[in-house]
């Protein structure tokens, strides 16, 4: 099985190469970290967002998970991963910015859209993805050719949605100190398209 020896190898260059060539960056960073903003993406191995933005260490504080979905805020108990790395994202880092990154085609997305199941049905992913069910049902009564891709980008929206039921996110951002942006990866041919929020159209960046 050579895949973890793979990795191993990669740390071995990463180790002799760029951590060489950025070792005044991450000495400044050994202690703490400061970056101005957060991406939320899919965990999706096509879309690392350190490499769709060509980042730096310490630029991004980064939260992957499947179809890069927001829960609604919440005070129920529970281990609510996805809301513990907003909150420190935001109250603990003091981010100015937090991108909803979705990309084409979603391998959740497909899901919702099919109703395929893992795990025999009533998962963990299913579970998950029944934060767009109602964007989900919408795209599938609206008529649209290419569910899929409508889909995906109805699922940022929502991630938008929710995050502003966060009481410290809609603070932030009503006082101007926080902004909250949508964009979409093309894993095909390497397109960024970014939400106007006012339109409610993704444009080309």
């Amino acid at each position: 099985m050579p895949e973890f020896t793979a990795l191993v190898d990669g740390y071995h260059r990463f180790r002799a190469g760029p951590y060489v060539d950025q070792k005044e960056r991450f000495d400044l960073l050994a202690d703490a970290q400061s970056p101005p903003v957060m991406v939320i993406s899919c965990c999706d191995s096509r879309v690392d967002p350190a490499t769709v933005f060509d980042t730096v260490p310490g630029q991004v504080f980064a939260l992957r998970n499947v179809a890069n979905l927001v829960p609604p805020f919440e005070n129920a108990p529970g281990l609510h991963g996805a809301s513990a790395a907003i909150e420190f994202g935001v109250l603990g880092l003091d981010v100015r910015h937090i991108v909803v990154l979705g990309h084409a085609r979603c391998g959740g997305i497909k899901a919702a859209l099919s109703g395929a199941h893992l795990n025999g049905g009533g998962g963990f992913v299913d579970t998950w993805m029944t934060i767009i069910d109602e964007a989900r049902n919408a795209v599938l009564n609206s008529g649209v050719t290419d569910t899929q891709d409508a889909l995906e980008r109805a699922a940022i929206k929502v991630s938008l949605t929710n995050l502003r039921t966060f009481p410290y996110i809609a603070q932030r951002e009503a006082a101007g100190v926080l902004k909250l942006h949508g964009a979409l990866f093309g894993i095909g041919d390497g397109a960024l398209h970014i939400l106007d929020e006012v339109t409610g159209e993704f444009q080309i960046a």
